[in-house]
């Protein structure tokens, strides 16, 4: 009978095992191709070298299909919702990489922020993946960080600060590092099923780890 117990409890382990890979594995997957969808969508909006004011347009119908990709995560339209999510988000990186590009050593800055971007990811989640921690207790924290961002940018708008803009920056630099974190280690001890889900979680993260980091590094060069 205790045979038969340590029996199912293995087959039960092994199960939760395969499926956290599983969701692993297709989270990566998508979060791949959706981060290799925006760079085209950046690409033709850098081409079409579209005014700044469709940045805005482009965030806000992003920001319109998160909500739309949320209620959809469970069912097959979460597939082409998340793909034009995404799309939006990466073609309204094309109007500030346009401005980035036309800066003295531009090229320079764009680069060492998607190598800075790669670097924090694949860093973090590795270390995430190796050590197995359950990152769970980072969550208030990273929550009541946004919102204090998020606040400091509103004011900012206002107050027009540099000094200030720098330091948002970097919050949310190390806030979006934290949260890759804790959705990695969500994702490993089972508390998010949903690949879709977990890839829009890592894909935001990614997106303005890459954005502010750009932010930081032309104000710091601009120093120079």
């Amino acid at each position: 009978m205790a045979e038969r117990r340590v029996d199912v409890a293995a087959a039960r382990f092994d199960s939760a095992t395969l499926e956290t890979n599983k969701v692993l594995k297709n989270t990566y997957m998508l979060l791949g191709m959706t981060l290799a969808f925006s760079a085209i969508t950046a690409g033709v909006s850098m081409a079409l070298n579209l005014p700044a004011i469709m940045a805005l347009v482009f965030s806000i119908i992003g920001f319109v299909l998160l909500f739309v990709v949320q209620r959809m995560a469970d069912s097959s339209k979460g597939l082409p919702a998340i793909f034009a999510f995404t799309g939006f988000m990466g073609a309204s990186l094309g109007p500030l990489l346009n401005v980035y590009l036309a800066m003295p050593g531009g090229a320079s800055l764009v680069t060492q922020s998607l190598a800075g971007t790669a670097f924090i990811f694949f860093g973090l989640s590795a270390y995430a993946l190796q050590s197995k921690r359950d990152f769970s207790f980072m969550h208030g924290f990273l929550y009541a960080g946004l919102i204090v961002v998020l606040v400091a940018m509103i004011a900012n708008i206002f107050l027009g600060i540099p000094a200030l803009s720098l330091t948002i920056s970097a919050a949310v630099v190390m806030i979006m590092s934290g949260l890759i974190l804790f959705d990695t280690s969500r994702i490993i001890n089972g508390g998010e099923t949903n690949y879709i889900r977990a890839t829009v979680g890592l894909y935001l993260s990614i997106y303005n780890i890459f954005i502010h980091l750009l932010s930081l590094l032309g104000v710091l060069g601009g120093d120079d």
